[in-house]
């Protein structure tokens, strides 16, 4: 009896060390290596790089021993050279915190499992939007650590806007439909564009179609295409700005942003990444403002959506993996300063929702008439439906665009979209 009496207080204390180990590393408490180092690969030396820089002096405070090496690469070539790595199942050279885009999140989380850290309970995910920790979510284990929102906006010149009767009032809460009417209306009474549109960019699309919570793909991550209502009246919607006679046509970055920098076009509908190049015209400032997206006439749509975003992972190879979820949660998981600096240098709308209370948040800006846009952005940041990306958003865009021409032409939006899935799925077997 004492025997067993002796092997129960054994094993009761075997399974409270257990659980002991177990909720360490919960809270994110792992070993770190304080003279270690951490490599990081990103993209963009004046957005992500730069940002990145300014974490890695603040984390130099706390730790001043431990080496941090940011490594820029061009966004391609970043992507290539983790594709490569993880396929070949080579993690030498592979760093410790990598950038990876939202839209490819799970491409890369299904593709090659194991090879990043689950974060769940190590990272505080609850202080971030739901809509970033829902893409880098995989059988309910979370992987990132959410950064930048591309959470959208309908930026329009509120001069032009006002010459035709509008107020900012008749802005909010609209239908696709309602912008539609009303860009005939702006073009018909001030000889103003309303939208400079490339036929061929995916972009708009996206926005439409998170703005619907639905995607290229269905719950259990299958091409859906065809049958696809929220895309469905997407494709309709562009249909109609592709035939109307109020879009300004462009192709590339140069020509779009130089339509609305220069006044041809009275308004622009895309991620809140676009406010620098808005603001690149002093010579408009006041005339400017912002309102939520329109959304789609479908079931549980709403007026807001997100275009673009990226997110860090650390690799499951890292030798300083302690140390890698140490700096990113001193920084982009609780230094509210760190992103108000942020957006005032960078204009980087964070996903971390305490940070939407800084001062930097709450300021009038003179550009946007006294608007506090990032206030609002913030707001309608939380918003977003929250969805899934899949793993083939990019191969979706391009099968759906090889076909619009059809559509554009007066064909069958049903026909075209049939044809897309077809190509989609012969692409991705």
């Amino acid at each position: 009896m004492k025997k067993i009496l002796s092997l129960m207080i054994i094993l009761a204390l075997v399974l409270s060390l257990a659980a002991c180990g177990n909720n360490d590393e919960a809270s994110g408490t792992m070993e770190i290596k304080e003279d270690g180092k951490i490599t990081i690969w990103a993209w963009d030396p004046n957005f992500n790089i730069a940002i990145m820089e300014e974490a890695k002096a603040r984390f130099a405070d706390m730790y001043p021993d431990m080496e941090i090496e940011i490594v820029d690469y061009a966004k391609g070539d970043l992507e290539q050279k983790l594709h490569t790595n993880l396929a070949s199942g080579v993690t030498t050279g592979l760093p410790d915190i990598v950038l990876i885009e939202d839209y490819n999140a799970q491409m890369y989380l299904q593709s090659y499992p194991g090879s990043f850290t689950d974060l769940t309970g190590k990272v505080p995910h609850g202080d971030f939007v739901d809509y970033k920790t829902e893409l880098m979510t995989l059988n309910s284990k979370i992987y990132g650590v959410p950064f930048d929102s591309g959470v959208a906006g309908f930026y329009y010149r509120s001069d032009v806007l006002s010459e035709a009767g509008y107020e900012a009032k008749d802005l909010e809460n609209i239908t696709w439909d309602d912008y539609l009417e009303i860009a005939q209306d702006v073009k018909d009474k001030t000889g103003t564009a309303m939208l400079a549109f490339d036929p061929n960019d995916g972009g708009l699309m996206r926005i439409m179609m998170q703005s619907a919570g639905q995607w290229y793909t269905d719950a259990e991550g299958n091409p859906s295409l065809a049958s696809n209502k929220a895309l469905i009246e997407a494709v309709r919607v562009y249909r109609e700005i592709a035939g109307s006679d109020w879009i300004k046509p462009t192709s590339g970055w140069g020509e779009w942003v130089g339509a609305f920098n220069s006044g041809e076009t009275a308004s622009v509908i895309t991620g809140v990444w676009i406010t620098g190049s808005v603001k690149a015209e002093a010579s408009q400032s006041g005339m400017w403002a912002v309102a939520p997206v329109p959304r789609l006439n479908v079931e549980g749509s709403k007026n807001a959506s997100n275009l673009g975003g990226s997110s860090w992972y650390v690799l499951d190879s890292s030798e300083n993996k302690g140390a890698a979820i140490e700096f990113l949660n001193e920084t982009y998981g609780k230094d509210v300063d760190f992103y108000q600096k942020i957006l005032i240098d960078r204009g980087a709308v964070g996903s971390f929702k305490p940070s939407q209370t800084g001062s930097a948040y709450s300021e009038a800006d003179p550009f946007f008439n006294g608007q506090k846009v990032y206030a609002d952005f913030s707001k309608w940041m939380t918003e977003i439906p929250a969805i899934s990306f899949g793993t083939y958003t990019y191969e979706a865009d391009a099968a759906i665009f090889a076909n619009m021409g059809d559509v554009y032409n007066g064909g069958s939006i049903e026909e075209a979209l049939k044809k897309s899935e077809e190509q989609l799925k012969s692409q991705i077997q």
